[in-house]
C-alpha cells in the first residue's frame, strides 16, 4: 500500500554518455517496494537511480516518467535490498491512512 507523503529527497542517475545526473525531487508517495517522485526534468525508463533522503539511501529503477501538468511525475521501484519502512525513514509530512481506517 502507497503512503502520501511530502518531503525533499536527492536523486541520482547516469545518463547518457555515463554522465552523473543529479536532481532535487519532491517524495509523493512510498511503499515497501517503490515511490513516486516529482521532479522539473524528465528521467529516462530503465535507468538505475539513488534516492537520498533524511540520512538514507534507497536503490531502484525508474518504472515510469509523466509529464502532468506541474513537473515529471518519476515511478521508482526500490531494489530488493533497500525496501522502505517508517522505522528507518519517517518522510516530513506522512498521511498514513490506515492509521485513520483501523478500528478503534
Amino acid at each position: 500500500m502507497r503512503i502520501m507523503c511530502a518531503d525533499m529527497v536527492e536523486i541520482s542517475w547516469k545518463g547518457r554518455g555515463g554522465m552523473q545526473r543529479r536532481g532535487t525531487a519532491l517524495l509523493e508517495d512510498i511503499s515497501p517496494s517503490g515511490a513516486c517522485l516529482q521532479l522539473e526534468a524528465p528521467v529516462p525508463l530503465g535507468v538505475e537511480v539513488r534516492v537520498d533522503c533524511a540520512q538514507r539511501r534507497f536503490l531502484g529503477w525508474v518504472r515510469y516518467c509523466a509529464y502532468r501538468e506541474i513537473g515529471y511525475f518519476v515511478g521508482v521501484e526500490f531494489d530488493a535490498g533497500t525496501k522502505w519502512s517508517k522505522r528507518m525513514y519517517k518522510p516530513r509530512h506522512l498521511l498514513d491512512l490506515e492509521k485513520f481506517l483501523a478500528p478503534k
